[in-house]
């Protein structure tokens, strides 16, 4: 008998080095973790905060059924990120890959390591374009706001649908 499985929703970007080169490795990566059950087009973002000058980013988003429970999956997040050459020195800086876990199932946690839903997810533009590729009816587990919804009141300003079929041996 199988563990059961959760449905993951995760964020995908990069915007130094070769990002679709990362990301396409990201991907590959992510199925040790679960497996990838829905992938969104690439988009091409502006940056968002973070130190002015850097490059755009390019973006996606993916559902993966994962065994693992939220910290754990977490976890694993961060050591594709680490082994992807991604340094945590400046908040909002360029990065060789993020990885951000949007849900977890409808898990709610406050926990100071892990919340979820990602507190500023329903309020990114460059995260709600990919999820809204994804499940444009899926609703934030506290409010009930639908992603397609959230992507409606959103800036999308910045946020341009760039590849549709990126990774097209990820199933």
């Amino acid at each position: 008998m199988s563990a059961p499985q959760t449905a993951a929703f995760i964020a995908l970007g990069a915007n130094l080095g070769d990002p679709l080169t990362t990301l396409r490795w990201a991907v590959t990566e992510l199925r040790t973790l679960g497996t990838v059950k829905a992938l969104s087009r690439l988009y091409r973002t502006a940056p968002v905060g973070g130190p002015a000058g850097q490059p755009d980013y390019l973006n996606a988003a993916l559902c993966l059924h994962t065994p693992l429970g939220a910290h754990d999956l977490l976890a694993g997040l961060h050591d594709i990120e680490a082994r992807a050459g991604r340094t945590r020195t400046e908040r909002w800086e360029a990065r060789t890959l993020d990885l951000d876990l949007i849900l977890h199932g409808s898990l709610i946690s406050d926990d100071p390591a892990l919340h979820l839903p990602h507190p500023r997810a329903w309020d990114r533009a460059f995260v709600l374009a990919p999820l809204c590729d994804l499940h444009p009816h899926l609703p934030h587990p506290v409010t009930g706001e639908t992603v397609s919804a959230a992507l409606a009141r959103s800036d999308r300003g910045g946020v341009q649908a760039h590849i549709d079929d990126w990774f097209n041996d990820w199933n």
